[in-house]
């Protein structure tokens, strides 16, 4: 029966990799965006690192071009800039909860990457806090597990 049911599994997968998987892009976006504006300016960099995390996950690469995902990310640093949009964006992210943690810790890893031009601020340490809770994740395991600049 095991067999089946991860037949099922990855039949599962394929079609929404294709179909596009909304949740997974609003929480990588969202997460994203959190992180670019906790310091309050948005750099080039952590621009260009997101729209490139998102795109590098293979479900989201079939199913979003780069412009799909350009606009979902405007989107979502907009609603950063307030209170209420940094809240709405971490329930997109909590809309992961229940998933593999695989995927949750790749959106986890996509917003330290983010933040980790010239070393992690303590605002932004602080909003990986309000992510990694949000997905239910070890965020220092994460951290300590793959190499970080020095912190500004």
């Amino acid at each position: 029966m095991s067999l089946v049911a991860d037949f099922l599994t990855r039949v599962a997968r394929a079609v929404t990799a294709y179909a596009g998987d909304e949740t997974l892009m609003q929480a990588a976006v969202s997460a994203a965006a959190n992180v670019m504006v906790a310091d309050g300016e948005v750099a080039s960099e952590e621009f260009e690192t997101a729209l490139t995390g998102v795109l590098a996950s293979p479900i989201l690469e079939k199913g979003y071009d780069a412009l799909m995902v350009e606009e979902a990310l405007y989107e979502a640093i907009g609603r950063a800039r307030t209170r209420a949009g940094r809240a709405d964006n971490l329930r997109r992210i909590s809309a992961m909860a229940g998933r593999p943690g695989d995927q949750r810790e790749s959106v986890f890893l996509l917003a330290a990457d983010v933040a980790d031009h010239d070393g992690i601020a303590e605002i932004e340490h602080a909003a990986l806090t309000e992510i990694a809770a949000a997905l239910i994740v070890d965020r220092d395991r994460l951290l300590d597990a793959v190499a970080a600049k020095p912190t500004r």
